[in-house]
């Protein structure tokens, strides 16, 4: 197996775990009783994971995960990711929406176009560059970073542009779903 191939598969196999865990210790009694999900879980497991990774070091010593584990780490972040999006986009069907009705139709519509307007004009207001607003806002107003990811395949931004506009709308969804 080359080199290569076995980094990308450490890499997969380091969020595997991570994903694993996140979903284990969501179904802990007392974490249930907080009302975290795996999700909220992932996210704790993530930033205690950096923190701690991000501690001081020895000059030229790596933090985080071997840069070498990153195609496998890409791999999850994009590919997986947005098959997971599509397959479980798969799961709503035509009678869900029937069921909801044309009023929840029309209002979901115009709360996400109101949504990426304001986006846009907070990103004016702020002095931020387009892609970075447009991806920020349509983060915002559909289903945050998964959004991001999808709509940066359409945008074609530099990569730093979809990771300022992923750390975004993860810090604020966060805080907001701690906050609901």
């Amino acid at each position: 197996m080359k080199q290569q191939t076995k980094s990308a598969l450490f890499g997969i196999l380091f969020i595997a775990i991570l994903s694993v865990a996140a979903w284990f210790i969501a179904e802990i009694p007392a974490v249930k009783a907080l009302s975290f999900s795996s999700l909220i879980v992932g996210i704790l497991l993530g930033m205690v994971y950096a923190n701690l990774t991000c501690l001081p070091r020895p000059v030229g010593e790596q933090a985080h995960v071997p840069a070498s584990w990153g195609a496998g780490m890409k791999i999850c972040s994009k590919t997986l990711l947005r098959t997971g999006i599509v397959l479980y986009g798969f799961r709503l069907t035509f009678q869900d929406i029937v069921a909801v009705g044309l009023p929840a139709v029309v209002i979901d519509i115009i709360v996400v176009a109101v949504t990426i307007f304001l986006g846009i004009w907070l990103g004016k207001l702020l002095k931020m560059d387009k892609e970075t607003t447009l991806l920020t806002a349509t983060g915002s107003a559909i289903c945050g970073a998964a959004a991001v990811l999808g709509a940066e395949a359409v945008v074609k931004p530099e990569s730093h542009k979809t990771a300022v506009a992923v750390s975004t709308v993860v810090i604020f969804g966060t805080i907001a779903m701690f906050l609901y």
